[in-house]
């Protein structure tokens, strides 16, 4: 069995979907800050002063002055103006990634192996089965060398 697990983990897929999420992890950071500290704000700014992460329902009937107030009231909220964040987020790091992957595909359409000629010997037996069908059909053989 640890063998078994030992040539699992070892394949090539494994270590970079690994590596992907390590990445993605690191890269959730940035977005988070990237959302929270640039974007955020200046929406915010424009639609007057607003700040999307202190959007709620207070559940519990009270009114509370912020998100954080009713937290640490204990009040059951819903926390809609996280969800309009955690959105963003999501279409920021989907926007990111389909970029990079549209780039790493159009890298792999310009890296793609140019067909290879076949080998020496085989063009030698390309060349014989021709003159040999020539010969049978009564033709001169032709010259397929470049």
């Amino acid at each position: 069995m640890f063998e078994e697990f030992k040539k699992f983990i070892s394949r090539g897929n494994v270590i970079e979907l690994a590596v992907g999420i390590i990445v993605g992890a690191a890269f959730t950071g940035i977005v988070n800050s990237l959302v929270k500290d640039m974007i955020m704000p200046p929406i915010g700014w424009i639609m007057g002063g607003i700040d999307f992460s202190n959007y709620f329902f207070s559940l519990s009937g009270g009114h509370y002055e912020s998100l954080q107030a009713a937290e640490q009231a204990g009040a059951a909220t819903i926390n809609y103006g996280r969800f309009i964040n955690a959105c963003i987020n999501f279409l920021i790091v989907s926007g990111a990634l389909f970029l990079i992957v549209r780039q790493v595909n159009r890298l792999h359409v310009l890296h793609k192996e140019v067909p290879k000629a076949p080998p020496r010997q085989e063009q030698l037996l390309e060349e014989i089965r021709d003159a040999l069908r020539a010969q049978a059909h009564g033709a001169a053989p032709t010259d397929r060398r470049p």
